[in-house]
């Protein structure tokens, strides 16, 4: 038994413009870690995002940085709707999301979208208007992906590359995933609704993976909810990355090992969830 679902850069006025009346806020996730170089461009982008009606709200997750990315974010504010939150000490990439995703889930409606992103300006904040417009469309989860046509990661190292489609292709072929070619990008929206189950099930076991692994743990989870997903195209923009790369290839492989045997020995947990609602 399952949950059922319900039912270039700076483009936004040349799309489809977002149906603001379908949901109440959209709340962008930033994990952030030693961000000070990337971090005030990308928030700057997000001074522009008119279309939205003032319904954008910014969180970031300071993962105990070492540098100004928190004074970074509090500057920010004066300009921008943005809320932040700081671990004393570095946790990870899972446990920042982890604790976005908590807070977010405290205030948010069912209705609401979720977007997770990367604080490292690599990836565009135009295409949050398309992510949008899919959930709004009837999508469920709707990732940004770098592997359909349209989509690019050439400016990415080489060895981010191979790790990213060498992951990608492991876990297609794993799992029964429908409609999913990217796995590990960390550029997707979500509605509120799956993501609250999950929560209610987890609570604060909601992501368990502490790096990088943690994006595909949570598409494994929500796939118990039978979500509609969706891809759009994403070409990564490698090259407007400013810190130092945070991934470790060889403990990153090792996680998304462990998460599959895990999820291949585990038990759908959802029953309990739909007793609750």
């Amino acid at each position: 038994m399952q949950i059922k679902p319900k039912a270039p850069e700076e483009r936004l006025d040349q799309d489809k413009p977002i149906n603001t009346t379908r949901y109440n806020n959209i709340y962008v996730l930033l994990p952030a870690f030693n961000e000070e170089a990337s971090l005030p461009n990308l928030l700057k982008r997000f001074e522009r995002k008119e279309d939205f009606q003032n319904k954008l709200i910014i969180y970031v997750i300071d993962d105990g940085s070492s540098d100004s990315t928190a004074s970074i974010a509090i500057q920010a504010q004066k300009h921008i709707n943005l809320k932040i939150y700081s671990h004393e000490n570095n946790m990870g990439l899972g446990q920042a999301i982890n604790t976005g995703l908590s807070q977010i889930l405290k205030v948010a409606n069912d209705t609401d979208i979720i977007v997770i992103m990367d604080a490292d300006d690599s990836h565009d904040t135009a295409l949050i208007k398309d992510l949008v417009n899919e959930i709004v469309d009837g999508a469920d989860i709707c990732i940004a992906s770098r592997f359909v046509e349209g989509g690019d990661d050439k400016s990415a190292p080489i060895f981010r590359r191979f790790l990213s489609r060498g992951a990608s292709i492991v876990f297609k072929n794993l799992f029964p995933l429908e409609n999913i070619n990217d796995f590990t990008s960390g550029f997707r929206a979500y509605r509120v609704e799956n993501l609250r189950n999950l929560s209610i099930h987890y609570g604060e076991c909601l992501v368990e993976e502490p790096g990088f692994a943690c994006m595909v743990e949570l598409l494994l989870k929500l796939r118990h909810c039978d979500p509609i997903i969706k891809e759009i195209p994403f070409v990564l923009r490698y090259e407007r990355k400013l810190s130092q790369s945070k991934i470790k290839i060889w403990k990153t492989i090792r996680q998304y090992l462990k998460l599959a045997l895990r999820d291949r020995l585990s038990n759908e947990p959802y029953k309990v969830v739909i007793y609750e609602r």
